[in-house]
């Protein structure tokens, strides 16, 4: 099968959703409307754009139409939409059955109000490390972060962004993370050695994090523990639990589901009513599930078409020396804008990235870091990614709020930078 024919002509689609759902949105806040971002919704947003993707299709529009269907149908982008009705099934049913009043309640008992958020961020960093997922955590940990949020009197939008990142840092250190399978395997490199070396770099990240949350949450007011009940927390306690020990996502909520029914079902709660909360929670998640197939779509006919081929086919042109760091940084980051999709845009340039690494005496492992650092980073920083959408459906706020508060992505971006651009961080944080 040949290649598509590079050309920049496919990524207009994608500028134009850009341009209808940032600039409605940005233009409608600045004259006073309230949730601007929601006027006009994401996935009609994306409607034009398709409709640009088939005019300026080379293909016939049957061809076309069954290009989009494929990357609607991609494995990783099924797997984004069940996590979706999963998780707003389980925190609906949770809610309901007290297990998230009951676990805000515990948390508050436990962590001081001025150490809620560098908390949060632990906990965050620590099961997404295990899980190797950043949807997975987010959708275990957002109910309870958003109870925390509203006890504690936290801002919602600072709150998302400390789970958003302690999602990260797990999503990027995890060695079961798809992310750092495609990094090693694209690479040929051990996934022991990779995680080494971003581990010298999200280490020092993570600690100037934690600090700057500590000082964010440090004028939070002082909060009286409500009394609360053991067994409602134990559907919690079980997915973080099931979680850490690597089980499966998909399985790990599916038991969350169950078991917070069979809490509720120990008491007053009936049976038509956990069913109805589940549903309830299905399609409390419709939005961000019709815009992740829809861009799923976009994002493929893109490739097929030849636009990623040509924006890798520039970014990595003439790269020497560091710029040959800067140009997979560059490559992973600017693929991932487009198709907001950490684990596609690794897997996209993968054979391109070692190309430039081999021509400049980059060491695969760096290059595997490289490429996963900057993937994630930029995952952190795109609304129309799945965990902002998540987030931001989860704590009813703008994705464009929720990623203006991802300080940790940011942070570990400047201190690799460093790493390429300055020599003392190089041989500090630095072996390979």
């Amino acid at each position: 099968m040949s290649k598509p024919h590079a050309s920049p002509l496919p990524l207009l689609p994608l500028l134009v959703f850009l341009a209808l759902f940032l600039g409605v949105g940005t233009y409608l806040s600045l004259t006073g409307v309230s949730y601007a971002f929601y006027q006009l919704p994401a996935p009609v947003a994306v409607l034009p754009a398709l409709i640009v993707a088939v005019l300026i299709s080379r293909d016939s529009i049957n061809k076309t139409v069954e290009q989009f269907l494929a990357g609607c149908g991609h494995s990783n982008i099924m797997a984004m939409c069940i996590i979706y009705l999963l998780s707003g099934a389980f925190g609906a049913v949770a809610k309901a059955t007290g297990g998230v009043d009951a676990t805000v309640a515990l948390g508050l008992s436990l962590v001081p109000a001025s150490l809620l958020l560098p908390g949060l961020f632990v906990i965050a960093a620590f099961i997404a490390t295990a899980m190797g997922t950043s949807m997975g955590t987010i959708a275990a940990l957002a109910p309870v972060a958003l109870g925390l949020a509203q006890q504690g009197d936290l801002p919602l939008a600072l709150t998302a962004g400390a789970l958003l990142s302690g999602a990260m840092f797990g999503d990027n250190l995890s060695i079961i993370s798809d992310t750092t399978i495609a990094a090693t395997r694209t690479q040929g490199c051990d996934m022991k050695d990779k995680f080494r070396a971003n581990f010298r770099l999200a280490l020092p990240a993570a600690i100037l994090t934690l600090l700057w949350l500590g000082f964010a949450s440090s004028g939070s007011h002082v909060i009286d523990a409500k009394d609360f009940q053991l067994l409602p927390i134990l559907p919690y306690v079980t997915i973080l639990v099931l979680a850490v020990a690597g089980l499966n996502v998909f399985v790990v909520l599916i038991l969350g589901i169950v078991l917070a029914g069979l809490v509720g079902l120990s008491g007053d709660y009936s049976l038509a009513k956990y069913v109805k909360d589940i549903y309830a929670g299905f399609t409390g998640m419709q939005e961000i599930f019709m815009l992740s197939l829809l861009m799923g779509g976009l994002a493929y006919l893109m490739e097929k078409q030849g636009g990623l081929a040509w924006l890798a086919a520039k970014l990595g042109h003439g790269s020497t020396g560091k710029n040959g760091e800067l140009a997979i940084a560059g490559l992973v980051f600017t693929t991932n804008f487009c198709t907001a999709n950490n684990t596609v845009s690794i897997i996209v340039n993968g054979q391109l990235a070692k190309d430039i690494a081999q021509q400049n005496a980059i060491s695969p492992v760096r290059s595997a870091s490289l490429l996963d650092i900057f993937a994630c980073v930029n995952q952190g920083l795109v609304p129309w990614g799945a965990q902002a959408l998540l987030l931001g459906s989860s704590f009813s706020l703008s994705p464009l709020a929720v990623v203006s508060h991802s300080g940790y992505v940011l942070v570990l971006a400047a201190i690799t930078l460093a790493t390429v651009l300055a020599p003392g961080a190089r041989r500090l944080l630095v072996k390979h």
